[in-house]
This record gives structure tokens, C-alpha cells and sequence, in this order.
């Protein structure tokens, strides 16, 4: 999209806002891990800038497994602006079950709407420190729970929680849905 994805404006309001009205009062604390903290300084939420800014996502999930207050983390990406409530709750109920708890839809793993212990740290960093950047890359050095696409199913019907915003088309799908319509007005 060119452009830091949480802020661009759906409906209005940062595409951030909309995931973290989702996820108010789930957990001790919501804290954003970013590469530009003052960007998202409106949210009120606490932030944690990257401890090695640009390395991407499994070094995101370091930066937040080191900065969290709580022993669970709901690692969310900022794009993701219909996750479900019940979902998430679910998800989080399943955490005593293992390290990580991740959705799986068909083949792929959702690794960026999932469940972590901190005690994955030294294993995210042992992946990053022998040059692996995949989310997945530690899984196995960890016990993993994966959740099927059938009981996700169950608290997330449409499949909408697992919808993000990469492109200009699926903007104009966000802004479809949060209007009310099925789909983004046709083109002239």
C-alpha cells in the first residue's frame, strides 16, 4: 500500500483503531510494537519500538514478548480490522495448552492472530539470531496448539477475523463491509 497500514484512514479512522475497539479490555494491556512510536501516540495504548527496526515480523514478536508485562501474549497485526471478539477470547482460553496457540486456515498459519507465551523469547531469538525471519521459523522449539479452521469456524463464521488489508482493493472492501454493503461499489 505504500504506506504504514495502520494508519491508513477506513471509515474514517485509522485502520489500527478499528482492531484495538476489538480488542479493548481483553488483556492487562495493549501494546503496539512499531518501528515509529510517535506515529501512534493517539492510540493511548503502550508502545514498544522495535528492537531492530525493519527486520520484520518474528523480530516484532521479539520486541513484544521482551516488552510485555503479562506471561500470554494476542500478537494481532495492525491490519486485521474485523477480528473476532469471541474468537480472540477463545484463543486466549486455550493458552495453559501450550507455548503458541495458532489458527490454521487450509494449509497456512496464521502466525500474526495467535497466541504466545514469553517463555518463546529465547527461541525467537535463537531463530533470528541464526538468520531466520519466518514467524515460524521457532515453532519448532516450542509446544504448539493449532486451532483447525472448523473451530475457528465456530466463533468467526465468515471468516472475516483472518481479513487484511493489503491492497487498495481490499480497502474498498473494509470500507464495503463497514458500510453495511457485501461488496465495494462497482467502478464507472
Amino acid at each position: 500500500m505504500g504506506r504504514d497500514k495502520g494508519l491508513v484512514p477506513v471509515d474514517g479512522r485509522p485502520l489500527i483503531s478499528h482492531l484495538l475497539a476489538r480488542v479493548a479490555g481483553l488483556g492487562d494491556e495493549i501494546l503496539i510494537t512499531t518501528n515509529r512510536p510517535e506515529d501512534y501516540a493517539f492510540t493511548g495504548a503502550r508502545l514498544a519500538s522495535d528492537a531492530t527496526p525493519g527486520a520484520g515480523a518474528l523480530a516484532g514478536l521479539s520486541t513484544a514478548l521482551s516488552a510485555a508485562h503479562g506471561e500470554t501474549v494476542l500478537v494481532l497485526a495492525c491490519d486485521l480490522p474485523f477480528v473476532s471478539r469471541p474468537l480472540l477470547v477463545h484463543l486466549l482460553s486455550l493458552a495453559s495448552q501450550a507455548d503458541v496457540i495458532l489458527p490454521r486456515r487450509g494449509w497456512e498459519y496464521e502466525p500474526l492472530h495467535a497466541v504466545y507465551s514469553r517463555s518463546c523469547l529465547p527461541a525467537v531469538e535463537a531463530a533470528l539470531a541464526a538468520g531466520k525471519g519466518r514467524m515460524i521459523s521457532f515453532l519448532d522449539a516450542v509446544r504448539v496448539h493449532v486451532v483447525e479452521e472448523s473451530e475457528l469456524a465456530r466463533f468467526d463464521p465468515d471468516g472475516r477475523s483472518f481479513f487484511n488489508v493489503n491492497t487498495p482493493a481490499d480497502l474498498a472492501q473494509a470500507e464495503a463491509w463497514l458500510a453495511g454493503r457485501s461488496a465495494p461499489p462497482a467502478q464507472a
